[in-house]
């Protein structure tokens, strides 16, 4: 199996959500959106979409006020169906969509992978589809599409091999998940998401502003730390440090 990241966008947020002494709120910090390719022999999948289309041109029409807080500085070829063509694939292509979450900048391309199955934890469908789904950021013009979705909790075996097992990490939202993937010669890796979004919210315990459970995030934290002291390479999810040192596009893990 191969792993590919691919470039998903790029957005600035405010400093202070993510880095507690940053007391300057209109501080700026410029964070990757990244998707996963994982080229299995059974199965191209997909690890998030990234954000949609259409908010590099217009991202209050698509997130409305959310776009107030997001900042969308990505350009155009900045998006996961561009990337993909660089591995010589199309959505079309794709035969599995996991979800980490529903936020927008993971989930905002669902839909044009119509030849898909979605995978999702149980948690986030149920917190999506609750009366406070939108106010989570869980906006059903991301997620609520015609391809078949399965639910699953933690350990799910994606491909019945043990090459990518799914991890529980609540706490950014109700049902986030990551993907303890095993590559041959890279050994185990950690997607996990949100549940990291920076490399040193884990090292100083730091809870963004913007989660769901702060608690929650700290039990995830301990999850992963865990995992990692057995051996699993860490990749966080908007770790802009990290995601430059890291291969991308047709260069792949194997």
């Amino acid at each position: 199996m191969k792993m590919h990241i691919l470039d998903a966008g790029r957005l600035a947020m405010k400093k202070r959500i993510y880095v507690p002494e940053c007391t300057d709120k209109t501080e700026m910090i410029e964070l990757p959106v990244m998707a996963v390719l994982l080229r299995h022999k059974d199965a191209n999948i997909l690890f998030d979409t990234g954000y949609h289309t259409q908010v590099i041109t217009d991202a209050e029409g698509r997130w409305g006020p959310l776009a107030r807080a997001m900042q969308v500085i990505g350009t155009p070829e900045n998006n996961v169906i561009d990337s993909l063509k660089a591995v010589g694939l199309a959505p079309e292509d794709i035969d599995i969509v996991v979800n980490s979450h529903f936020h927008p900048d993971h989930a905002g391309c669902n839909e044009f992978f119509t030849n898909a199955r979605v995978v999702v934890h149980e948690k986030e469908l149920a917190a999506a589809r609750s009366e406070e789904g939108a106010a989570l950021g869980l906006m059903p013009e991301d997620w609520d599409h015609p391809m078949p979705m399965e639910t699953v909790t933690e350990g799910h075996d994606l491909m019945g091999d043990g090459s990518i097992i799914t991890i529980d990490l609540p706490g950014h939202t109700p049902g986030l998940m990551g993907l303890k993937v095993q590559l041959e010669n890279t050994g185990t890796v950690l997607l996990v998401s949100d549940a990291v979004n920076l490399r040193r919210n884990l090292d100083n315990d730091e809870v963004p502003k913007n989660a769901w459970d702060a608690d929650a995030v700290l039990a995830s934290y301990e999850k992963v730390r865990k995992l990692e002291a057995e051996g699993g390479t860490l990749i966080c999810c908007h770790d802009d440090e990290q995601y430059n040192a890291l291969k991308k596009g047709a260069d792949a893990y194997d």
